[in-house]
């Protein structure tokens, strides 16, 4: 009776590989690109240039958060850079008359509309979520224009700026509500049912229909949150400068999606983490960093973005067909 001979097994590995660089990828991106930043600015690593770091990329950090949301669940949501003046201008405007919890009250209150809006043009109108929500910003944004009438505003209340230029042990208080909004979403993805349900509908929502998920009201309360969290975003924005405008947030919806691209959440939702939506933030940020120290204009920041974007969604695409 022959012996059966059992193949070797080969040396290396090509789609284990590929899995891994699929799972924690954007990790050894960030150490890459942080060892070249201590090379190119020597001073990187100091406590104030951190700092710093980090203060300016909290309002496009929160946006983030709630863009993870959004395209777990399969959607996609170009209105926050609106959503973000809204809550730029609505806060400010009112903080003379209202003081800042009030606010703050009738600022999300309007981002919250804003949210429902978009979900039921989405969920119940069927519109593609990328033409719903181009155009609703570009509503949005006509509206932040109409309610500031062009102007900056400027509130006269001292306290106005007081939630962007404190300090807490040491740090701005805008990034503790940074780290408070990255801890509490990712908790919600990681550890409840809702969060569970998002991947749920974002990996098949037919199957989660079946399942008994109510499917559109899961996926229209992504949208609720993304606005909540660029209204948020918009008014630390506006309290550390000391004025709201209806043009703050251009650039917000291109970065915050580079941010969740970058960190590997996949475009074609149900796969993905608030931690890679992290690692996404400090890679964007150790490069705008590192952009500005050595003077690169915006507009070349802007071309390497871009292109990291579509580096990012090809590899993701790649990953994805090998598995």
């Amino acid at each position: 009776m022959k012996k059966e001979t059992v193949a070797p097994k080969p040396a290396f590995d090509s789609d284990a590989l590929v899995r891994l660089l699929g799972q924690y990828g954007m990790v050894l991106a960030l150490i890459i690109v942080v060892i070249l930043a201590t090379v190119i600015y020597p001073g990187f690593f100091e406590f104030k240039n951190i700092r710093n770091l980090l203060a300016q990329n909290t309002p496009v950090g929160i946006v983030a958060v709630g863009m993870t949301f959004v395209i777990l669940g399969f959607g996609f949501d170009l209105s926050v850079g609106a959503i973000f003046a809204i809550g730029a201008v609505f806060f400010a405007k009112n903080a003379d008359a209202l003081g800042l919890w009030g606010a703050a009250g009738v600022t999300l209150a309007v981002a919250v509309a804003c949210g429902i809006i978009n979900a039921l043009i989405v969920t119940k109108l069927r519109v593609n979520p990328l033409v719903a929500t181009l155009g609703t910003g570009s509503s949005f944004s006509g509206l932040a224009y109409i309610y500031s009438k062009s102007a900056p505003i400027t509130p006269s209340d001292f306290d106005f700026g007081y939630i962007g230029s404190t300090y807490w042990l040491g740090w701005p208080v805008a990034v503790w509500a940074l780290v408070l909004f990255m801890v509490v979403g990712g908790l919600v993805l990681a550890s409840t049912s809702y969060g569970r349900s998002i991947y749920a509908i974002g990996g098949n929502d037919e199957a989660a229909r079946l399942s008994g998920m109510r499917v559109d009201l899961i996926r229209g309360s992504t949208y609720v949150i993304s606005a909540i969290c660029s209204a948020v975003a918009g008014m630390l924005l506006a309290s550390r400068l000391g004025v709201g405008q209806a043009d703050m947030g251009a650039s917000v919806a291109l970065d915050a999606i580079a941010i969740v691209v970058i960190g590997g959440t996949s475009l074609t939702g149900g796969q993905g983490a608030m931690w890679r939506s992290v690692m996404g933030l400090l890679i964007l940020a150790t490069l705008s960093n590192v952009f500005n120290s050595l003077a690169v204009s915006s507009n070349v920041q802007s071309l390497v973005k871009g292109i990291i974007i579509v580096g990012a969604v090809a590899l993701d695409v790649f990953v994805r067909s090998r598995r």
